[in-house]
């Protein structure tokens, strides 16, 4: 989940400083009048529907963005999404459209996120046009628990290994499945991310930009990929930060991601080690087994935050991954794994609550849902519990922290009788104009591998690395990506393939 974890807490991103002053780059107006050419008849009142702009959330713009929720009987049921728009602090060129991941992160809170997520040069020469895709958030929502059977379900054993602790690890998640089922069955069908990429198109068309402008992170890269691929004669400037691969099954996806992980938590420890007298140990390999242990152990002792709520094994994998994602959070981490090890679960427990959207009085949002549900729509692959054994040890070896619960959750889609895709989308948006994929070198959620896979599978992408820690690589801290972000979304400029910053 792209940056979540610094709105939920309270806290501001370090911006860097503004590379550029209000003229240092030619803003050449994007685009021209959205054209209905080649929009089948039957979609065509969505394409040509007039948004109802309103004041909303101090000096914001909201609307509603009606569109079919079954594309193949556009005739049917429709559904709402929710769209925000933030105005140009200056002379507008046209519309940024932006997601930043989950599935299930808003992209109203995304948009909104002023100079935390956007540079001084975006803020001031576009429309940042966010909305909650289907499913999620304002957005017709998924429902699938209440907030107390979600409690549960989020605080579950992630490494079952007993046959007791599977049974009931199966029995919440077909509880989850039949949740959604029960509260909304045609909606759990079509909230898949070829659904919500055409919706983003009839967004396009109806903001009246001939050629879409977008920014997408995490997933996000999956959703713009996607759209890129359906519509690559609709693709104007197009960044995909933090890059996921669309070929790999969802085995060789977990694999990569829990080596990512893994990745993370040893630069991470290797800092506290590189510092001196590091409270987790004298070397990595020490630090790394103090933290697997810590978890562990959660299995079967129990310690609580002041309230008396008990932090599970679950609860603290989250707690510890969740300050991966930003550098400047290690210090964080630092005081919660030592709060943690003296008996106090209240910092790992916030950081938890900040990575599953839960509040002080319930979850925030609905995105642990959708994240399921979207994933599981679009998983064209569904490995069953039976053969978990035997891709373990390839787990084990890629993330000796985190592989067995990798490849314990892989079984998850399993419990849901809804299929979903068929096959696996080959994704290369041919005759798209360039599209700038851009990776991390240690990424703990999508490693730099996969920005190179989905930059080399695209007709026309681009490859811009960045060399450093956390999750997606624009405004962290490296003036150079910002540098060629932002000339490429506000001028055209395409950097050369690959670039190094």
């Amino acid at each position: 989940m792209t940056r979540l974890l610094a709105t939920l807490l309270g806290l501001l991103m370090l911006a860097s400083c503004a590379l550029f002053g209000g003229d240092d780059l030619d803003h050449v107006p994007l685009g021209g009048q959205a054209t209905l050419d080649g929009v089948p008849a039957a979609l065509l009142p969505y394409y040509q529907q007039q948004l109802d702009w309103r004041e909303c959330r101090r000096d914001f713009q909201c609307a509603m963005l009606e569109v079919p929720l079954d594309y193949g009987r556009p005739k049917g049921q429709r559904i709402e999404l929710s769209v925000i728009r933030v105005p140009a602090q200056g002379r507008a060129i046209g519309s940024l459209v932006v997601n930043p991941g989950g599935p299930g992160g808003s992209g109203i809170q995304y948009a909104t996120g002023g100079s935390s997520y956007w540079g001084a040069a975006l803020l001031r020469s576009f429309d940042l046009v966010g909305f909650d895709p289907r499913g999620v958030g304002e957005s017709t929502p998924v429902e699938c628990l209440s907030d107390a059977q979600l409690d549960t379900f989020v605080a579950s054993d992630p490494d079952p290994d007993s046959p007791a602790e599977l049974r009931r690890s199966h029995r919440l998640t077909r509880a989850f499945f039949a949740g959604c089922m029960r509260n909304n069955p045609e909606l759990a069908r079509h909230v898949s991310t070829v659904e919500a990429a055409r919706d983003i198109d009839v967004l396009r068309a109806v903001l009246g930009q001939a050629k879409l402008t977008y920014f997408g992170a995490s997933y996000g890269t999956f959703l713009g990929a996607t759209y890129a691929d359906l519509f690559p004669q609709n693709v104007g400037r197009m960044v995909l930060d933090g890059a996921i691969d669309p070929t790999l099954s969802s085995v060789e996806g977990s694999l990569v991601q829990a080596e990512g992980f893994e990745t993370a938590l040893r630069a991470y420890v290797g800092a506290c080690v590189d510092r001196g007298d590091c409270f987790l140990g004298d070397s990595v390999d020490d630090s790394i087994a103090t933290i697997a242990d810590f978890i562990q152990a959660l299995d079967t002792e129990t310690i609580t935050d002041t309230s008396g709520r008990v932090l599970t094994e679950g609860l603290a994998v989250y707690g510890v991954i969740a300050p991966l994602y930003n550098k400047d959070y290690w210090g964080i981490l630092d005081s919660a794994l030592q709060t943690g090890q003296a008996g106090d679960a209240t910092q790992l427990l916030l950081l938890s609550d900040a990575y599953t959207m839960r509040g002080p009085y319930g979850y925030t949002s609905n995105a642990m849902e959708a994240l399921y549900v979207v994933n599981c729509l679009d998983e064209d692959e569904r490995l069953p519990q039976s053969r978990v054994a035997e891709v373990l040890p390839r787990f084990l070896k890629a993330s000796p922290t985190f592989g067995r619960i990798f490849a314990s959750g892989l079984p998850v889609c399993s419990d849901w009788s809804v299929r979903g895709r068929a096959t696996q989308p080959d994704l290369d948006a041919k005759g798209a104009a360039p599209i700038l994929v851009i990776g991390t070198t240690r990424d703990p959620a999508t490693p730099l591998r996969w920005a190179e896979a989905l930059a080399e599978q695209l007709d026309s992408g681009v490859l811009l690395r960045r060399d450093g820690d956390g999750h997606t690589a624009y405004r962290s801290g490296n003036a150079c990506v910002d540098d060629v972000v932002e000339s490429y979304l506000l001028s055209g400029a395409v950097p050369d393939d690959p670039t190094d910053c």
